[in-house]
């Protein structure tokens, strides 16, 4: 087996550690020299150590904001290409991940293959990545937004309705359904 192309050092900050090991691990055979990191201080201080040339960086970071981060690793390496990873897919996320300096914007989950398609995308002309697969349904992504402020409201019913705009019954109703399924689109 050959070795793959070498592509440069790669920093993944994610605080699950089984899926940044996973991901770790399938990037390296890749050919990336990953460095992990779970939150955004120990980031920082990593970028500024290895200068990397890449950054996959999740949403949630315990207590800190993946966001927020964006702009203060570019700071530390202004030519980094930047690549965040949500759980919490939105359309207001990615544009704001954008606003902040990301090259792109990718919901969980994904592959190691995805991630690289993304991170090695030509700038001048980048090309959308497996878009019925990645994008997730609107249905999803209401279902998705209704439980990320749900846990930001503590598990308030009263609270997270008030935030999201709707009544507290509407809100309860939509909570009683399962989560939306993905179909695979074709």
């Amino acid at each position: 087996m050959t070795a793959p192309e070498p592509r440069g050092g790669l920093l993944l900050v994610e605080d699950d550690a089984v899926f940044a090991g996973v991901l770790s691990r399938a990037l390296q055979r890749r050919g990336f020299e990953v460095v992990c990191t779970a939150t955004a201080a120990d980031a920082l201080q990593r970028a500024r150590e290895v200068q990397p040339r890449y950054a996959v960086v999740d949403l949630k970071l315990g207590e800190d904001s993946g966001l927020a981060l964006i702009p203060a690793l570019l700071t530390e390496v202004p030519p980094l290409r930047v690549l965040l990873l949500t759980g919490y897919a939105s359309i207001a996320t990615a544009v704001e991940a954008i606003k902040r300096g990301a090259h792109d914007y990718l919901a969980k989950p994904v592959d190691a293959d995805t991630v690289m398609r993304a991170l090695l995308a030509d700038e001048a002309a980048p090309e959308p990545i497996d878009a019925p697969e990645t994008m997730l349904p609107l249905r999803r992504l209401e279902w998705e937004h209704i439980q990320r402020t749900l846990h930001e409201c503590r598990g308030n019913i009263s609270e997270t309705a008030r935030r999201l705009g709707m009544h507290r019954r509407t809100l309860q109703r939509k909570l009683e359904k399962h989560p939306v399924r993905e179909r695979p689109c074709h």
